[in-house]
């Protein structure tokens, strides 16, 4: 738990003096200013695994004066030599080795079963390629840390004001069910608060529900603000999101904080209390109005209208619904919540400081059934284009309703790589890592996923740039509108952006770094106009969803935009920051998270057999990025060959012994070099990116979960999309949490089964049965087994236990609550092992009294002679193998009676 301090600097947290000046209790994290967080920043990005890489370019920068007068606003960071050239060479040596392997097993094509020895040689070469086409990228991974102190030096003028560029910012939320109202109005309180000029940002929130609710809730939220925004800047208060805030923070005392700390600190609390009260009872509230409102005046038996506070009937869906009213079917809705000052009279304990709030906007899209609204991605380009109309900001960054502003400087940082001097300009996007703060602390499902935020992505940002991941992303806003960048753009511009020419003009005004700085005035002509930028049809007959904007006819829009952006010539950046920038909420129920899994998946197949393949589209993109968007988009076809492996047990589970490849024991070897090299490549990347092996463990984990269930599953959507034109189903990922617990990780334990995860729970059944059978075949088999054939026996068990530890979390999710104890499933595991190995013993005592029936004593030298006229394997010259019948009737032979050198193996 955190102390009451409004701000802390690195991981601790100090306490307050109640002697610290006007300025606040304590500098805020990256605060500008000598020996702040920035120093901090750098020091820590230097470290012990990283070094500068700009060097160079610093000293000629500070001797020309800069190349066209402005300053350098970022550092670059890159790997020392001590751990990248070991790096490097050993993804050479393995990239040999595994070529060694394959040459091996073609040499060597012996196998019990030859129809899985071909399977599992293509399984072998899959699985050589998608691991060649992940690790090529990651040859100059790159770290670039922003530097505030520079930014605002020569952006923020002495008397006040600022040169900084506008934002505009984003916020999609799909309906208040799946996406509870207080996610999304802490999201907006964070981007209200954050650390940048007032009259420089504006804030859009988009609603699909077209639900009143939503829009009232933007009232409140501007009326808590007016207390809110003034005390977090007064304070230095972070997070800005008031929900984390109070969570994370002790309730100060006097005598650790300053009593005006404490006595703004009590009165904001309470004012939350209210206003999370108020959100609460806006249905009834809602209900109650509209009630009143159709009993006076509507007719008797009209449509039961919803009604707006004031006394207008609301013009998005209805709470009866009827037509043109209804979810999916609803007239556009474009409403400025919030563009003045803020009522001083609120907030009089706070009357020094700015009392300005960002302009905030509810936009909601026009809905048609007869219209194809393309989800996400069809949000956002409407909010692309009222923006365009009312403030035209020059940057944008879009966030999912989830996620909030966990650094008030944020949009700072990211600016900081759109302003400088040697790629400002050719910068499409800044994109920044996805953090999550309702995870479990074990993280069982991955959903950190800090393996691929802070090392594939620091790989990338060495190369043309990061890919786009949907949300906490600063765009440029002519990137988004398909144009090239400045060292390849062609004098006119050919994209069709619809029939509304205030919007054609306002992409004229981008091009030339143009923006709105008062909103123009809310008439009743301009109020339509943007209206209609938000009907269903505009898209028709233009360039939304294809060149301009975000990409539509796929499941992620996120990775397909990037593509198009970065295969105009554009590059992109990766911002890291000591501490995390934003924050979000995950879906820590299994199968709510293997829901999410499907369409990003399945949304990189879409892309793949689209005309957007990496292969074949973006003129200029460079070879090794191309590479990491052909990895991005056939990574869940490696499942297939996965799942085969992972149910082999299944074959071996009644038979003596089958091998895959022989010489079994060396082929097991060469396998397990192979893997362990992964490793080793893989503990090198931990280091240099920063995370821990139980990160790395856990990513392992919840791969093997999804290549049994997710994966498969958005192959078999994309086979079903190539033969009948039908895309993935767009499901949103619930956000709700279980209300009737206080636990916060209630949902973890929650087990919604689904169709996806029964092959999950067979291969997990299939390698816990053959562990069992394993285990029956030592009591039966162990007497007469030669050293070769109890080797075998255990690198075959081997694999099974591999198996079952990767699937050790799906073993807990379908525990549920008493996963809470793992001790249980220690004891059930061993009880089922014991299960499969009793019926094991007991099939083989029936068949061997039922075998062993009097029959005419042989003597020693005819089974010696009979065993000898048997076939023979000819691969050893001095073995003497025998086929699994006469294995298993010798089996039951005593010791004395097993004629010397039976079994002999290879």
């Amino acid at each position: 738990m955190a102390s009451p301090a409004p701000a802390a600097t690195g991981a601790d947290v100090r306490a307050v003096s109640s002697t610290v000046g006007d300025g606040g209790l304590a500098d805020p994290l990256l605060a500008v200013g000598n020996g702040g967080a920035a120093t901090k920043q750098e020091s820590g990005a230097e470290g012990k695994y990283w070094v500068p890489a700009d060097e160079a370019e610093r000293r000629a920068a500070t001797e020309s004066g800069g190349e066209d007068g402005r300053p350098l606003l970022f550092r670059k960071y890159k790997l020392r030599g001590a751990i990248l050239h070991p790096y490097r060479a050993l993804i050479f040596v393995r990239l040999i080795a595994v070529l060694l392997f394959f040459v091996w097993r073609i040499r060597h094509n012996k196998s019990n079963v030859m129809w899985f020895w071909t399977l599992s040689v293509a399984g072998d070469a899959w699985f050589g390629f998608s691991w060649l086409l992940n690790q090529l990228p990651k040859f100059n991974p790159i770290k670039s840390i922003p530097d505030l102190c520079a930014l605002k030096l020569h952006y923020d003028l002495p008397d006040g004001t600022s040169k900084l560029p506008g934002i505009d910012v984003f916020v999609t939320t799909a309906d208040p069910i799946n996406e509870p109202i207080l996610y999304t109005m802490n999201s907006i309180l964070s981007i209200l608060a954050a650390d940048y000029p007032v009259d420089r940002f504006a804030c859009y929130v988009s609603d699909d529900s077209g639900a009143l609710i939503l829009y009232e809730a933007l009232v409140e939220v501007v009326k808590f603000a007016t207390l809110w925004v003034p005390f977090c800047h007064k304070h230095c208060i972070e997070p800005r999101a008031p929900e984390s805030y109070f969570e994370l923070v002790v309730p100060p005392r006097i005598g650790r904080a300053s009593e005006e700390f404490v006595n703004d600190y009590k009165r904001v609390q309470m004012d939350y209390d209210d206003f999370k009260m108020r959100l609460n009872k806006l249905s009834d509230t809602i209900h109650k109005r509209s009630d009143v409102y159709n009993r006076m005046r509507t007719p008797e038996g009209d449509a039961q209208a919803t009604w707006m506070a004031n006394g207008m009937q609301w013009p998005g869906t209805w709470i009866d619904p009827t037509e043109n009213h209804r979810k999916g079917e609803h007239t556009g809705i474009v409403k400025v919540v919030n563009g003045s000052e803020v009522d001083a009279n609120r907030n009089p304990s706070f009357n020094t400081t700015d009392v300005c709030l960002p302009m905030l906007v509810y936009v909601s899209r026009e809905k048609n059934p007869n219209y194809d609204h393309n989800k996400k991605a069809g949000a956002l380009n409407a909010l692309l284009r009222v923006s365009a109309l009312l403030s035209n900001a020059q940057l944008i960054i879009n966030f999912d309703c989830d996620h909030y502003i966990n650094n008030s400087q944020a949009l700072r940082a990211a600016v900081c790589f759109m302003l400088d001097q040697r790629e400002g300009d050719n910068t499409a996007f800044v994109q920044f890592p996805q953090r999550f703060d309702n995870v479990d602390p074990t993280d069982r499902y991955g959903n950190h996923n800090r393996v691929f935020f802070d090392g594939t992505m620091l790989a990338l940002n060495g190369l043309q740039g990061p890919s786009y991941l949907g949300t906490g992303c600063m765009f440029r806003r002519i990137a988004l509108y398909g144009i090239d960048p400045p060292h390849c753009r062609p004098g006119n511009i050919t994209a069709k952006y619809g029939n509304s020419t205030p919007l054609i003009d306002s992409v004229s005004k981008a091009i030339k770094q143009e923006s709105s700085t008062t909103p123009p005035s809310l008439d009743d002509t301009f109020v339509s106009e943007m209206e209609m930028v938000v009907t269903a049809s505009y898209d028709n007959g233009t360039d939304w969803g294809k060149g301009v904007g975000y990409i539509y006819d796929i499941a992620t829009e996120d990775i397909v935009t990037g593509f198009r952006i970065h295969g105009q010539g554009w590059r992109t950046m990766y911002c890291t920051m000591e501490h995390d920038a934003f924050c979000g909420t995950a879906p820590i129920n299994l199968t709510e998270r293997l829901h999410q899994i499907v369409r990003w998946s399945g949304g990189s197949l879409e892309m793949f057999f689209s005309h957007n393949n990496p292969l074949l589209g973006g003129q200029r993109l460079q070879l090794l990025q191309r590479v990491s968007y052909l990895n991005m988009t056939v990574y869940p076809v490696t499942s297939l060959f996965i799942l085969l492996y992972a149910l082999c047990p299944v074959m071996w589970l009644v038979p003596d012994e089958i091998h895959i490849q022989r010489p079994f024991t060396r082929y097991v070897v060469y396998l397990l070099i192979i893997i362990l090299m992964i490793h080793m490549i893989g503990w090198l990347e931990i280091k240099w990116a920063g995370v821990t092996w139980m990160d790395y463990w856990r990513n392992e984990q919840f791969f093997m979960i999804g290549s049994t269930s997710a994966y498969p599953i958005a192959v078999l959507h994309m086979a079903k999309r190539l033969l009948t034109k039908k895309g993935i189903h767009f499901r949103v990922t619930s956000k709700q949490t279980n209300s009737n617990t206080d636990d916060k990780f209630a949902d973890l334990y929650e087990m919604q089964w689904t169709p996806m995860l029964i092959p999950t729970v067979f291969v997990l059944v299939a390698n816990v049965g053959a562990i069992g059978v394993a285990m029956g075949k030592a009591v039966v088999y162990m007497a007469v087994w030669t050293a070769a054939k109890k080797v075998h026996a255990a690198l075959g068990l081997l694999f099974n236990v591999w198996i079952m530890v990767l699937l050790y979390p799906f073993a807990l999710a379908i525990m549920g609550r008493w996963a809470k104890r793992p001790i249980i499933l220690v004891v059930l595991l061993a009880a089922v092992f014991l299960f499969f190995g009793v019926i094991y013993v007991k099939v083989k005592v029936d068949a061997s009294a039922e075998t062993n029936q009097p029959q005419p004593k042989k003597s020693t030298a005819a089974v010696v002679a009979a065993a000898a006229a048997l076939p023979r394997r000819t691969e050893h010259p001095k073995a003497l193998l025998l086929s699994d019948t006469t294995r298993h009737q010798a089996a039951w032979w005593t010791a004395s009676e097993v004629p010397s050198g039976l079994y002999n193996d290879e």
